[in-house]
Parts: structure tokens; C-alpha cells; sequence
């Protein structure tokens, strides 16, 4: 506890949630449980925090939406139907719709009951794919379309920034929206292969194949666009939390902000690095039949920095190095059990 309460500013009001009665959507999840500890460190109470669970409310359905935010004076909407590419390939019709019905009657009955404040957390995904400038602004949401295979996911969320923006207009609802880049850590989708993002994707597989002495792993795409490499950034889970968690006490305004670590890693030096992490002596190959995604992607973090004091913590090499140890634990105990 000493550990996690130290990654957050001491100078912070550390009592500003407390007595706030805080729904969590998606708040038993691999972004959510760290959401909810953090808010627990910041002077949350943990009898204050409500997480809805799916199994008892389907936020598709607008009455389970009434249900979930009745009593409460703040949401946090993290809850989404998400995956990789090649789960957004095969899924566009549902990622369209179960995140947009979500947001839309979430948003709605918080506003119905009353609710002070709405945190609707967006995606990197709403971004164009070739973005006027990198590192990516807020300012430039709409200067195109989004990469194709994220596009139904990334225009859902982004229409729930304008929704939130009109209630602001209207209503006098206070939402604010925020743009996470790609998160990893601890609690990834390890074991639900079609959902997995790149990193979980390729820990797991390097060291399975380490530990079946498998002579090759194959790893999506070529790493390259048009010749550049092809890049991403990523943020530590944790990381993410408290930039979630921050905004939520200090941040009211209606402009969107960027979550983000504020560096770009190439794709092939990440599969390099994940391969040296974990041990893997054997060959890679690329199948140059599956898509690359986004060419770029970068997040200017300096609204976040500026408004509400976040600055990402987490060294990259340490994060993956923590993140593998935890899928490697995880791994024995489903081996054994």
C-alpha cells in the first residue's frame, strides 16, 4: 500500500473522493481493478465503490444503466467490448454497438439521477490514421478517419465525447473525456488469445515456445509501413489508473485529454526486447499476410501534465519485465491447477 500511495503526488488532496459514492463500470477488469485500488489509495472508501458486473447488469440495456448509477455521485465508465486487430476485424458490428449503447444510456441515466460527474474513458482508436502531426494532439480528433480496422470501436467512443460535450451544453453535465493510449501490464488478456493486444500477445507466446523448445515463433505483419517502422506507445496499467483517477478529482473542463507514457516504441525493437525478456532462443517469422494497423502512434501528454498533474512513472523495460513475470505465475497455477 506504502508502495502504490507514493506513485501518486503528495501534494494532492488525498481526502477529495471521500464520502463520493463512485460507480466503477468494468471495475473487476485488467484496467478497472487498478482504478478502483487507486481510488481506494486516494481517500476513496472502499464501501463507496460500486461495480456493476455484467452477469447482473448488461449496460447494453438502458434500465441496468438506471440501476447501476442510481444513488451515486460519480461514474467512472471504463467497461468495453475490446480486442486487437484481429478481434476488431471479426467483431466491427458488436464494438460499434455494445460501446455505443453502453455510453449512450450510461451517460443518459447518470444525468437522469443526477449524477456530479461522468468519466467517460475513450480510446487512442478515435485518432486519424495519418494524424496531421505526431505526437498526436487533441485538437486534431477530427483531422481524419481512423485506422480501418479500429474505426468502428475508435468512432463509438468518439461520438460519446460529443455526446458528453452536448450534455455539458445542455444539461450543465459535468463529463470529461480521456484518450489512453494502448495500456499493458499485469492482468492482460493472456489467456483469451482473440482479444489479445500485441504485447500480452507476444509474451505469451515467446514463452510458450521457450517452454515447449518450440524451434519458431510467428509474429504478425512485417513492422513496417512503406518502408518506416511501424510504432506504438504504451502505458502501464497502473500508470493509466492514476491518470484515470487524477482527472476524476481535478480535471472538469470539456476538452478531451490524452493518457499516455509520451513515447514511442518501433514494433520489431519491442518484439526484439520481449524476446530477450523472456529468454526465447529460437527463430521469428513474420506473417506478412496479417495487417500492421495503425502506421504511428504517439500521444502529446502535456494537457494531462498541465491540468491535472499526471506524468507516466513506469520505465518501460521494468513494466514488461514485471508484466512477463505475472503471465509466467499465472501460467504454473493454470498448468497445475
Amino acid at each position: 500500500m506504502k508502495k502504490a500511495r507514493e506513485r501518486s503526488n503528495p501534494d494532492a488532496p488525498v481526502s477529495a473522493l471521500s464520502g463520493k459514492k463512485i460507480v466503477v463500470t468494468g471495475g473487476a477488469g485488467f484496467l478497472g481493478l487498478p482504478v478502483v485500488r487507486m481510488l481506494v489509495e486516494r481517500g476513496a472508501r472502499p464501501r463507496d465503490i460500486f461495480v456493476p458486473r455484467s452477469r447482473e447488469y448488461d449496460l447494453r440495456v438502458r434500465t441496468a444503466c438506471a440501476k447501476a448509477v442510481r444513488g451515486q455521485d460519480i461514474v467512472i465508465h471504463l467497461a468495453a467490448n475490446a480486442g486487437g486487430i484481429g478481434w476488431n476485424q471479426v467483431h466491427p458490428g458488436c464494438l460499434f454497438y455494445d460501446n455505443i449503447a453502453m455510453g449512450i444510456h450510461l451517460m443518459e441515466e447518470a444525468r437522469a439521477a443526477g449524477v456530479e460527474k461522468f468519466v467517460q474513458v475513450g480510446t487512442v482508436c478515435a485518432y486519424p490514421k495519418f494524424p496531421p502531426r505526431i505526437p498526436f494532439r487533441e485538437d486534431d480528433l477530427w483531422a481524419g478517419y481512423p485506422e480501418e480496422t479500429n474505426a468502428p470501436y475508435g468512432i463509438a467512443k468518439k461520438a460519446l465525447m460529443v455526446m458528453g460535450q452536448a450534455y455539458r451544453q445542455e444539461f450543465g453535465f459535468n463529463v470529461i473525456y480521456l484518450l489512453p493510449v494502448n495500456l499493458y501490464g499485469p492482468g492482460d488478456h493472456f489467456f483469451e488469445p482473440e482479444k489479445s493486444h500485441v504485447i500480452p500477445a507476444l509474451i505469451q507466446k515467446f514463452v510458450d515456445a521457450r517452454e515447449s523448445g518450440a524451434e519458431e515463433v510467428t509474429v504478425w505483419g512485417s513492422g513496417l509501413h512503406e518502408g518506416v517502422p511501424v510504432s506504438r506507445e504504451f502505458l502501464y496499467v497502473d500508470d493509466a489508473a492514476e491518470g484515470i483517477v487524477l482527472a476524476t478529482e481535478r480535471y472538469d473542463k470539456p476538452e478531451p485529454v490524452n493518457i499516455g507514457a509520451g513515447r514511442e516504441v518501433a514494433i520489431n525493437d519491442l518484439v526484439e526486447t520481449i524476446r530477450r525478456l523472456t529468454g526465447y532462443q529460437g527463430k521469428i517469422v513474420r506473417d506478412l499476410t496479417k495487417k500492421d494497423g495503425q502506421p504511428r502512434r504517439c500521444l502529446d501528454t502535456s494537457r494531462a501534465q498541465a491540468e491535472f498533474g499526471f506524468t507516466a512513472r513506469t520505465p518501460f523495460e521494468e513494466g514488461l519485465r514485471r508484466t512477463t513475470e505475472w503471465y509466467e505465475a499465472a501460467r504454473k497455477e493454470r498448468i497445475k491447477g
